[in-house]
């Protein structure tokens, strides 16, 4: 699991920043955290998961690239609606991968 830089982040997670990327990346239990990844599939553009799953086995063995963080699922929707205008302001269209590689 990596973590993109920079990170998103919701208001009430910005708060506990340290704490929830800790335990997300040492696979503890973060209750009413969600992570915004890039979709598995080619229909969406992000997805959101409850931390929680990702201590799953079928999660754990996969390589995702954690794009935000909110602390409950409405803060994670607002993140991902950051994530999603950043996108547009900056390439014009919905193609995160162009967008990643220009903030890299």
């Amino acid at each position: 699991m990596r973590f993109y830089k920079p990170l998103y982040m919701g208001e009430n997670a910005q708060k506990k920043r340290f704490s929830l990327i800790q335990g997300i990346r040492r696979g503890k239990l973060r209750p009413g955290a969600y992570v915004i990844i890039p979709a598995v599939n080619g229909n969406n553009i992000l997805e959101i998961y409850p931390s929680a799953e990702l201590l799953l086995p079928y999660y754990r063995k996969q390589d995702f690239l954690i794009l935000g963080i909110g602390l409950g699922y409405f803060e994670a929707l607002e993140v991902a609606r950051q994530i999603v205008d950043d996108m547009y302001k900056k390439t014009g269209g919905f193609d995160l991968a162009e967008f990643l590689e220009e903030q890299a």
